[in-house]
Order: C-alpha cells, then structure tokens, then sequence
C-alpha cells in the first residue's frame, strides 16, 4: 500500500491536532516538537545527534527532492524522532543520490507525517514555545494519543548525550598528524572532526563521561566538547571534567552544548529557551572583530546573558542579533572559548570557520 494514502496525526501536548499522511514508517512516535529553517541539509539534521528526542519540522516546502547519500550524515544513523513536513518527495532529481527518502525512511523504522500546513505549526511554536507532541498513522483517537503523550518526559532535566555518545574511545584523521585533540563526544558532528582533520590534527572520540585522567594520558594539545542533546544543566559530569581542563590550563574548545558546559564550568547558568534556534540562516555578531556572521544553529538552551556580563571569570564574544542572547564566550586568562552557533555549518554557510583555525593557534 502507497504509505501517503494512510492518514496520520500530529498532537500537541496543548490539544492542538493537524492532520496529514502517513510517510516512512507507519507507527507513532513521540518528542519535543521544534522547527529548522533551513532549505537544503535535511538529510545532516537528520543524522544530527543534536536532534535526538525531537519531531523536527521542516519549514522548506518540499523534502526528500535531491534524494538521500551516504555521504550526507553527521553520524551513524537518523537521530530525530520523527518528521514533520509539507510535501515528501520520493522523486528525486540529483544524479549522485544513492536512492530516495522514503526508502531511507522505512530502513531507519522513522515514523514521520507529510501534507502538513507547516506554517501554521511554526506559528504556534513561535508564539506557544516548544512543547512535546505526538505523531501517529496507527490511530486518529485523539483521547488515546493524549494519554500517551502525557507519559513523555520534558526536555528541560533530560541528560541525553550519553544515550548518543560513542561507546568506546576511536580515532579520526591521519596518526602522522601534527595536533592531537581529545573530543569530550556529547553528540558530535562528523562535519566537526572533519574540520579538525583537514587542520593537520588527530582525533580520539571519548564517551561523553569519560575521566580527565584517561584523556590526559593520551597527552593531546587541546580538548574540544561537542555538540549534543538535552538539558546541560543536569550534565555534571561534564561540567566537572571541563573544571579540571580549566585548571590545567589546557587548550579548550566547545560547540554549542560545548557552550553551555563552559558557561557551567565557570558558574554561568543556562536555561531552557522559549522556542530554541534551529536553521542555517542566523545572524551573529562577533564583538572582537565588530564582523557580523551568518550561522548555523541548533540548540533549545542558551547561556545566562547577565551573569555572563557580570563575570569576572569570562567574557561575551558573540551575541545573535535577533534576540541578543549569548554566542559567545571566553574565558579570561585561560585558553578557551565557545560558540553557542555550529562553525562547521553542514548544512549552511562558511563564514564562522575561521574559529577551528582560532583553537588550533592556541596550541602553541
């Protein structure tokens, strides 16, 4: 049976239903719901570790219309938990694809909705916030998949980078390489370890609690913390090991949740933000330089803007021009520094790639 004739459901935890078409797997599925503006790159937002425990809706009218590649993935596998969209494309125009979307989507088991007015439900989020949802091509009994979204937990107070994280340390790039960083894995991009290899550095991915002891044996030149999933305000671990990087003065580098757990280090809060900040089309000013950066993003948490300011352990770097909050952050007499926004930008611009070069300087 052609999957688009099934009917499917999409039900917000606030009694808001739309209704579409079943596409990838018949099922249901549930998670925070949360938007991305992006027009090309679905195909890495999927593959996103960042996204683990998301519905992702996808503001770009059509998806799937390039076809699927094995190239085209931050990690091993599709992370969201399912999708939200207009028109699913099975049909394809680009040559090099190793095959189509809906095939992509049975493989993986992803349960997803199509023909949905994808405009409205980002109105909605925009002006209600992020909230949890349901999706279903098994049952339109709207009572029966409110009891079931109730049973979902909220994202603020989840810690879900070890349910991402590599389960045993490995290496990426050339051994004869000149650097040697260690990655703290909370959900990293493969864009991300490909940006430091092609900078003459050599990686090994630790599991996200992994002790500063064991990564200091292996003696690297600089620690980098990823991007990931969650709620970094229960992650203590990881705020415990970046303390100790700190004090040893070491080389250090964060990506996003990377951000957040610098921030954390140093006795900066976070928090949950209304609707997040997802797409490849944000713009940030970096306050050194005075230069504005088109960026891409990925987060629903954010750093405490104030206390930032009030820090005499750090400083703001980066501020997003839409809304002000936190890009950015340094930490004073120390070598290490964040960004909140994705540098290696896949998918999105190159503007903000100079910071790789940045943390691989701060070596010597």
């Amino acid at each position: 049976m052609d999957t688009n004739l099934i009917q499917a459901t999409l039900l917000l935890e606030d009694g808001t239903v739309f209704s579409g078409y079943s596409c990838g797997k018949v099922g249901t599925t549930t998670g925070e719901i949360c938007f991305t503006t992006g027009m090309t790159g679905y195909q890495e937002l999927f593959t996103d570790p960042s996204y683990y425990g998301q519905l992702l809706v996808t503001t770009n009218a059509h998806v799937g219309n390039y076809g699927v590649h094995n190239d085209d993935t931050e990690s091993n596998g599709i992370q969201i938990e399912g999708l939200i969209c207009k028109a699913f494309t099975p049909q394809y125009s680009r040559k090099l694809a190793n095959g189509n979307i809906a095939d992509y989507f049975l493989d993986s088991a992803l349960v997803g909705i199509t023909g949905i007015d994808t405009r409205a439900v980002v109105r909605h989020i925009r002006e209600k916030g992020a909230m949890n949802a349901i999706v279903s091509s098994e049952t339109q009994d709207i009572d029966a998949l409110m009891q079931q979204l109730k049973q979902v937990p909220n994202m603020a107070g989840l810690e879900l980078s070890t349910k991402v994280t590599t389960k045993e340390p490995y290496f990426f790039g050339e051994e004869t390489a000149t650097y040697k960083i260690a990655v703290i894995d909370l959900g990293v991009k493969k864009s991300i370890l490909r940006n430091f290899a092609s900078r003459n550095a050599y990686l090994k991915v630790f599991p996200a609690q992994t002790s500063f002891e064991e990564m200091q044996a292996w003696q690297p030149n600089g620690y980098f913390i990823s991007n990931g999933p969650g709620d970094p305000g229960v992650m203590d671990y990881a705020v415990h090991t970046v303390k100790q990087i700190l004090e040893h003065d070491l080389p250090l580098f964060g990506i996003c949740l990377g951000n957040q757990i610098l921030a954390r280090a140093i006795g900066i809060d976070t928090y949950k933000m209304h609707h997040g900040h997802r797409g490849c089309n944000h713009p940030v000013k970096n306050l050194i330089t005075g230069h504005c950066e088109i960026t891409t993003q990925n987060h629903g948490f954010a750093v405490n803007a104030e206390q930032l300011r009030n820090s005499d352990k750090a400083e703001v770097t980066h501020i997003n021009l839409n809304d002000g909050t936190v890009e950015g952050l340094r930490v004073k007499g120390k070598k290490a520094f964040s960004v909140q926004y994705h540098p290696e930008a896949a998918p999105g611009p190159h503007d903000s790639r100079y910071l790789f070069d940045q943390f691989i300087q701060s070596f010597n």
